[in-house]
């Protein structure tokens, strides 16, 4: 088999709309403090059209409280700018096991009938508490939010993609995890850590599974990001862990996550990829 030649020298020149033409949903994009808001203006800013999920009373019912989602939208609009790019949004609770096929149809429907990325962002929070405190109510919710319904999202991903050419190209998943198999684990935090430890663990197959249809799966543990949840000297020490001195921000992770949405990380699948500045844990 011949090898390939050296790209032509233009094509190392990086295109300042990289997924011009492609379409993303970005699931868990509530908040304007969160990764998936970070992420879905990333996506949006490098020419994409993004549906955003949301899932509000998820976030009211939490300490941090809610974002009205006009002002999300607008946010992601603006990042948007004159490309041309569309961003729809709408809810969803994916604890129905129904959600996730509907969204992805509906995501599909409202970006032109295709679907090229998706980012599984969303999740139950943690806080669940230790060992003594897991019950089966626990496990199931977090099970079902955080495990199940991204399985069922790339499910339904892959089935709407079917259809199109072999190996046609643009086809990513990046689904997120939260360093629970590194250095002392979560604890406090077992159900949570438990489903988000499952992603990890099936990343490899489904990208083997998925490898046919040239869609890559990688997941992406962002590290402490700060997204409003912590305050005072708990927030001070845990910056102090950082080598920078400061706790990742949403567009830290949403960086990575956006570039590997492009066709510069197309030979990247399969990955566990840690987004954690050095983090000292």
């Amino acid at each position: 088999m011949p090898r390939l030649p050296h790209p032509d020298p233009t094509e190392l020149r990086r295109d300042p709309l990289p997924l011009r033409g492609r379409t993303a949903l970005v699931t868990g994009a509530s908040r304007r403090g969160g990764i998936g808001h970070a992420v879905a203006r990333r996506l949006a800013a490098y020419g994409a059209s993004v549906y955003l999920h949301h899932h509000v009373p998820h976030d009211a019912a939490k300490p941090w409280g809610a974002d009205r989602i006009e002002e999300v939208v607008a946010s992601v609009r603006e990042a948007a700018g004159d490309t041309g790019a569309t961003i729809a949004h709408g809810p969803g609770d994916l604890a129905d096991p129904a959600a996730p096929a509907e969204l992805v149809a509906r995501a599909a429907g409202e970006l032109g009938g295709r679907l090229d990325i998706l980012i599984a962002n969303h999740a139950l929070s943690g806080f669940d508490g230790p060992l003594d405190a897991v019950d089966a109510a626990m496990l199931d919710a977090h099970w079902a939010v955080d495990t199940r319904s991204v399985l069922l999202l790339v499910q339904a991903h892959a089935r709407l993609r079917a259809p199109l050419p072999p190996r046609t190209p643009g086809g990513r998943v990046v689904m997120m995890t939260s360093g629970q198999d590194i250095a002392g684990g979560m604890p406090g935090e077992l159900a949570y850590a438990l489903q988000k430890g499952a992603l990890a663990s099936v990343t490899r197959s489904l990208a083997t599974a998925l490898a046919e249809q040239a869609i890559t799966v990688n997941t992406v543990n962002p590290g402490p990001v700060d997204t409003d949840y912590m305050t005072g000297e708990d927030y001070e020490a845990v910056a102090a862990r950082f080598p920078a001195g400061r706790w990742g921000m949403p567009d830290d992770p949403a960086r990575l996550i956006a570039w590997l949405a492009t066709d510069e990380a197309e030979w990247i699948t399969g990955q566990v990829i840690d987004s954690e500045g050095g983090f000292r844990r």
